[in-house]
């Protein structure tokens, strides 16, 4: 199971709490109909353990076991800094 585990990376959209993240992952999907690329996000509440992520950090996250209700991902890296 330990080599399955999903990754994303996004942008952080919150940060307002303690060891937790929000993170915004977009993605593009074609429109079934149109054939247009539409763009879509999906938010992800992440384990950050050492508060080291502000807003707008760019970040890879990996699926894990159930922290808490929405928390099941954990902060892997912080691939570039907000400017």
């Amino acid at each position: 199971m330990r080599n399955l585990r999903k990754e994303r990376i996004g942008v952080i959209t919150s940060d307002k709490m303690d060891k937790s993240i929000v993170v915004a992952v977009l993605r593009k999907e074609k429109h079934a109909k149109y054939g247009k690329f539409v763009k879509k996000t999906s938010k992800f509440v992440a384990h950050d353990e050492k508060n080291e992520c502000n807003q707008g950090d760019t970040v890879r996250i990996m699926e894990t076991r159930p922290l808490s209700k929405r928390k099941c991902w954990r902060l892997v890296e912080i691939i570039e800094r907000a400017k």
